[in-house]
């Protein structure tokens, strides 16, 4: 199994498991948005292509094993084991079919916060200028979000929207069981954003008392599953739900004796909010990285211990620089295990600066003023303190 202080040393003992992404050689500092692969997804891409060309059409039954085992994937990673999980190729597509599926029509209010992802903000503001009353909650201070949120449900709420972690600060929302509480004792749904979560914060779903929400997530980020493996978990009320956008795939497995006359008919469990006919590669790259990780001992928790030593890392890095505070900044109000999987520095110039990192062979990336440093298990300690050293080279300059 793999040891923190092997993923320390140069080379990082993970790195020869990434040699097509060459992990060793670059200053990948963007694990927060896109984390390399290790080279057997290659192998589950080949053996989607195998499947189809030995099988072709009846490749399905083989696929749908595929997307199984991701969705048990996704279930260890919830610590849940007995959810039902919708796939779908993104998120977005996933939150349009919840959306089809709650009352809007009779409580068109929703609750969300003001640092909520791209996904959300564009297509509840697209439903605000169609009447939908649109709540947005700031975020600061994080430590009452969820309190400040749970104040504005009221009964012509049919939603609530929070993150788990916050996508532009990297910052872990508390108090999301107070909110739980709250969004079920008014008959409000509350979803979850779990993305900056899984694969760097543990996220016992039961524990965490979200046993009733819905919860979003992808592999897109840290799990290193790439594109087109996201899930939706629903709660068990969710069965009694008929969203309205789905596809002909959420009628499989329909028993005659639920069919009612004159009326679509829907499966049951995460099968319920299927789309139609899909790209099965992406699911089985993605089981394979999946199979990947328990081959050497990446649980979550591990995970975790990484995630807070290369961050601590990196903030250790930065503030030895002593950059000018008007320039580039962190936040050193909040305790360093209150953060995600990535350092988020404050720049007025932060587009600028992740372009000159970029140029001196560092990848980062910026959110608005957020310049955010994304290590990963694969990379070794002095691959990051080289990283926030060329910061300061780049400062200077």
């Amino acid at each position: 199994m793999t040891s923190l202080e092997a993923l320390r040393a140069t080379p990082n003992a993970l790195a020869p498991h990434y040699s097509r992404f060459g992990v060793a050689d670059r200053l990948l500092l963007s694990a927060h948005s896109h984390q390399a692969w290790p080279d057997v997804a290659e192998e589950g891409l080949l053996e989607a292509f195998a499947d189809a060309a030995r099988d072709v059409d009846e490749k399905w039954d083989r696929a749908f094993a595929k997307a199984d085992e991701l969705r048990g994937g996704f279930r260890a990673l919830l610590a849940d084991p007995h959810g039902e999980y919708a796939l779908g190729a993104s998120t977005h597509e996933l939150v349009v079919r919840f959306l089809s599926a709650i009352e809007l029509p009779k409580r068109p209010r929703l609750v969300t916060t003001d640092g909520e992802f791209h996904t959300l903000r564009r297509q509840l503001s697209r439903l605000e200028e169609e009447g939908v009353e649109v709540v947005r909650v700031p975020v600061e201070p994080v430590p009452t979000l969820a309190e400040r949120i749970a104040a504005e449900v009221d009964g012509n709420t049919a939603a609530v929207f929070v993150s788990a972690v916050l996508f532009e600060t990297g910052r872990l929302v508390p108090g999301l069981a107070h909110l739980a509480d709250a969004c079920l004792g008014g008959s409000v749904e509350l979803v979850v954003d779990a993305y900056h979560a899984l694969g760097v914060v543990p996220f016992s779903l039961h524990d965490l008392g979200l046993t009733n929400a819905w919860v979003l997530g992808g592999g897109y980020k840290y799990l290193q599953l790439g594109e087109g493996n996201c899930f939706l978990r629903l709660p068990a009320h969710a069965q009694e739900l008929r969203p309205v956008v789905t596809g002909w795939y959420a009628e499989f497995g329909t028993l005659a004796e639920t069919r009612r006359p004159g009326e679509v008919a829907y499966a049951t469990g995460g099968t319920r909010f299927a789309g139609a006919t899909y790209d099965p590669s992406s699911h089985y790259r993605g089981v394979r990285v999946m199979r990947f990780f328990a081959e050497h001992g990446l649980t979550p928790e591990f995970l975790r211990e990484v995630s807070r030593h290369q961050v601590g890392l990196l903030a250790e890095c930065f503030d030895g620089l002593g950059l000018p505070a008007d320039v580039v900044s962190r936040d050193r109000e909040t305790p360093l295990g209150r953060l995600g999987g990535f350092l988020s520095l404050r720049s007025p110039e932060a587009g600028r600066l992740r372009a000159a990192l970029a140029e001196q062979g560092v990848r980062t990336d910026s959110r608005g003023e957020h310049l955010r440093f994304g290590p990963a298990p694969y990379l070794s300690d002095t691959q990051l303190e080289t990283a926030m050293g060329t910061l300061g080279k780049v400062v200077a300059g």
